[in-house]
């Protein structure tokens, strides 16, 4: 583990190298202690296309392996720091983020859009062929004119991201996200829809998706990438549908 101001050199012999290998990807996870961060970083591990996983976070993860590299950076307000680990990447996947009401607006704010676009800055000016697959939320507004404050910041950010210049960008839009594993819930919203998940996955199953689903399905996405320029939406069908050709393709 590294701090954001300790840089690794790039050379041949030097296992630490930000330069893959061929067939071999190197990717970013950001927001790794997190509910989807956390599976997604899981899956990015265990991938047979990926070589090496640099996590960086605010937070230590507590886990170590053999493909990770993990890095705290304390303020992602400002990401200068992170240029030379974030050149010759092949995708990112983001899943920094807040729950509404956990913290003040101007912090939300903060976190859903300053932090994702300074972030995406930094990627870009030393990968500018990466992907970046960015958690979002189903009713995300980049027109900015939805009521709720969460659908207009992750617009913004959505917004930015497609103007950012990645020769691929991916928006995955899911609706209610399912914790799998048992949590502190953020608010009495989400801990009610956990008592009454059976029931509503089976009323709406359209609505719902797993942590853990998710995760896959945006690594997947990011490890495939393309060759094209491409931005894509993925709402939450979409991601029930690429999970199911996943499942099947597995069989």
């Amino acid at each position: 583990m590294t701090t954001s101001g300790e840089m690794i050199s790039a050379s041949p012999s030097n296992p630490g190298t930000n330069i893959p290998k061929l067939d071999q990807l190197h990717l970013v996870v950001v927001g790794a202690t997190g509910m989807v961060g956390g599976y997604a970083l899981h899956y990015a591990l265990n991938h047979p296309a990926v070589e090496r996983v640099t996590a960086i976070g605010r937070r230590t993860l507590g886990i170590s392996h053999i493909k990770l590299h993990e890095v705290l950076h304390p303020d992602f307000a400002d990401c200068s720091a992170l240029a030379e680990l974030l050149s010759h990447q092949d995708a990112a996947i983001f899943c920094l983020g807040a729950y509404t009401g956990s913290v003040p607006d101007v912090e939300l704010r903060a976190i859903t859009v300053d932090y994702t676009i300074e972030f995406a800055r930094v990627l870009h000016r030393g990968s500018p062929s990466a992907g970046f697959a960015f958690l979002s939320g189903q009713g995300a507004d980049p027109s900015g004119k939805s009521r709720i404050a969460f659908a207009r910041y992750k617009g913004e950010a959505e917004s930015a991201l497609l103007a950012a210049g990645f020769r691929a960008t991916y928006i995955f839009r899911p609706a209610y996200i399912f914790p799998v594993k048992q949590r502190k819930e953020p608010n009495f919203g989400y801990r009610l829809l956990r008592e009454i998940y059976p029931v509503f996955r089976t009323l709406f199953p359209g609505q719902v998706i797993r942590a853990d689903d998710l995760a896959r399905v945006m690594v997947d996405v990011a490890v495939q990438g393309t060759k094209e320029r491409t931005a894509r939406v993925f709402e939450n069908r979409d991601i029930r549908a690429m999970l199911e050709w996943l499942k099947n393709l597995a069989t």
